[in-house]
């Protein structure tokens, strides 16, 4: 099929990237030109593992291309997709002009039947608003459908869960729409749950939430275990084997953050706020994940009594292991709230170095883990990187100037540490 990908961010470019793997003609475009003219180099601008590998390969096959025409999208393609980022206002709404400005020039380019499809992650009812917009600029009545596909990719594995997904959503409100999404989706092995545009759209928002529902759940029951005794990773194993609850998200730790979660979260509040529900649940969901990331903070400055003037040292700036994505990081929250106290702060991360530059300018960035340690009265473990588990920790005792390890995510052998001569904090153990 030929497809577009309005939109060349992460979710753009890896659907992109896969749809034209499985044979199919896309075209990604993008407003931010620099963005569309590295692409066709082959320069992709982002870390997601197997990326770069995929767009190289598929556009030497020329069935992937880029780039800064919606024309050109509606002119040579049956089904456009909508990925465009819906970033946060202030008041937590996700800012929709992104998806208006796109809508509105599809509709002005239609010349023949075209599928519009919303990718981005979006407030229930948009698909509405896309439909009048389109409706509204679409001069010559030119026939078409608008459908909804949410994505449910996790950045650092993103390739893997598009090609094999827990379950592919399509909202639609014709035969014909949906028959189209079946075929483009037929190579992939994977429930398909057919639905209407209103029900899809709300299942990407509630899907997240109740993700970071679990994980408020069992850091709450961290402060629980810290106070009697008990240990987490124990009691989150005994609550995991539950096959009505499961495992994952159970991992207690110093709060979510990235791109996804908190901004959907809060949009879901939101949302529900302005449909006169108040989905008080979700607001102490995240009352406990802004407590969570201020307890680090007390370990930090309960475990080195005077924290003024102390050196602290950050691993791990990233939200999360195997991406180079920064965007509301609860390190980078962190790292605030210790500049309050007149601390010196150094950092380093494996991939998330490059956008580090550009944010910070009075903490120093390092090389690698052990100029992060040097000298250091702390030792903060923040993302969960495989090189930060396989650290010389001998090495890394003999430079600190205090050996004090706090663990973030409770990711490194607390006996192992002891028996080193480290003092070990971690989360809830």
């Amino acid at each position: 099929m030929r497809i577009s990908i309005i939109g060349a961010g992460h979710v753009g470019l890896v659907t992109g990237a896969c749809f034209a793997d499985l044979g199919n003609t896309v075209l990604c475009v993008d407003n931010d030109l620099r963005k569309i003219r590295k692409l066709k180099r082959n320069i992709v601008p982002i870390y997601e593992p197997g990326l770069e590998e995929l767009i190289k390969k598929n556009t030497k096959k020329k069935r992937l291309y880029f780039s800064s025409s919606i024309k050109e999208a509606v002119g040579k393609t049956e089904v456009i997709f909508i990925a465009v980022g819906t970033p946060a206002l202030q008041n937590g709404e996700p800012d929709l002009t992104g998806i208006e400005n796109v809508a509105t020039q599809i509709a002005k380019n239609l010349k023949n039947y075209r599928l519009i499809v919303e990718k981005s992650t979006v407030p229930v009812e948009t698909g509405e608003w896309v439909k009048r917009t389109i409706e509204r600029n679409n001069h010559f009545k030119i026939d078409f459908d608008v459908a909804s596909n949410p994505e449910f990719l996790r950045e650092g594995s993103a390739i893997y869960d598009f090609m094999h997904p827990d379950r592919i959503v399509i909202g639609v409100e014709s035969e014909r729409a949906k028959n189209i999404l079946l075929k483009l989706y037929q190579p992939i092995k994977a429930p398909i749950l057919i639905t209407d545009i209103k029900s899809a759209e709300l299942i990407k928002h509630a899907s997240n939430s109740f993700l970071a529902t679990k994980i408020s759940f069992i850091n709450a029951i961290a402060q629980i275990c810290e106070k009697t005794g008990a240990n987490i990773l124990k009691v989150a194993e005994g609550i995991g084997l539950d096959k009505r609850i499961g495992k994952d998200f159970l991992n207690a730790g110093v709060g979510y953050g990235g791109a996804c979660l908190p901004k959907d979260l809060d949009a879901f509040i939101s949302i529900a706020d302005k449909l006169g529900y108040n989905f008080e649940l979700l607001k102490v969901v995240k009352k406990i994940n802004e407590e969570q990331k201020k307890s680090i903070v007390k370990k930090i400055s309960d475990s080195l009594w005077i924290i003024k003037g102390k050196t602290i040292g950050v691993l791990g700036l990233t939200f999360k292991p195997n991406t180079d994505d920064i965007r509301n990081s609860v390190s980078l929250e962190i790292i605030a709230e210790l500049k309050k106290e007149s601390v010196s702060i150094k950092a380093y991360d494996p991939w998330g170095m490059p956008n580090a530059k550009k944010i910070f300018k009075d903490i120093k960035l390092c090389l690698n883990p052990y100029e992060v340690a040097r000298n250091s009265d702390c030792l903060l473990f923040m993302t969960e990187w495989d090189e930060f588990k396989n650290l010389d920790f001998s090495k890394i005792k003999r430079i600190m100037k205090q050996p004090l390890i706090i663990d973030g995510r409770n990711m490194l052998e607390p006996e192992k540490l002891i028996s080193l001569g480290f003092r070990y904090i971690g989360v809830g153990r």
